[in-house]
């Protein structure tokens, strides 16, 4: 009879075990979907990140960078003062994006090196500025 207890215990451990595996191995696969980089202009430049990753490109709107395209496509600049990344997007911007403001666009790199954004922040007053964007812009300063 005591075998019998054994077994059914060892039984559920493995279970458990393996049940707390595959839970990891789903969380872990994903967070690494979901995760985004925050790279500066400056650190895009130099390690140009593979175009299938998914990045957060902070910085400043370049002053004068502002073109509009057909419909809501927009195409700007982003500078930390070192470099400048060109930035396209193609939905509504937020009301306080303008030149000269701290921005974050999410997104990625195409083949030609434009970042091609599927979401953009701008601060919300004029005090804020993301703090991913104030530490890229410290060096320069």
């Amino acid at each position: 009879m005591k075998p019998k207890k054994r077994n059914s215990r060892l039984f559920a451990i493995g279970l458990g075990g393996i049940a707390l595996i595959a839970a990891v191995f789903l969380v872990t696969s994903a967070l690494r979907q979901s995760i985004s980089y925050f790279y500066s202009p400056t650190e895009i430049v130099e390690a140009k990140p593979t175009s299938d990753k998914k990045l957060s490109l902070g910085g400043m709107v370049e002053e004068g960078s502002i073109k509009r395209g057909v419909g809501l496509k927009v195409r700007f600049s982003v500078t930390d003062f070192e470099n400048t990344v060109v930035v396209e997007y193609d939905k509504v911007l937020p009301d306080l994006f303008r030149e000269g403001q701290g921005v974050v666009a999410e997104g990625a790199l195409n083949e030609s090196g434009v970042f091609i954004a599927t979401r953009v922040l701008a601060k919300h007053d004029e005090n804020y500025m993301p703090p991913q964007v104030a530490r890229s812009l410290k060096p320069a300063s």
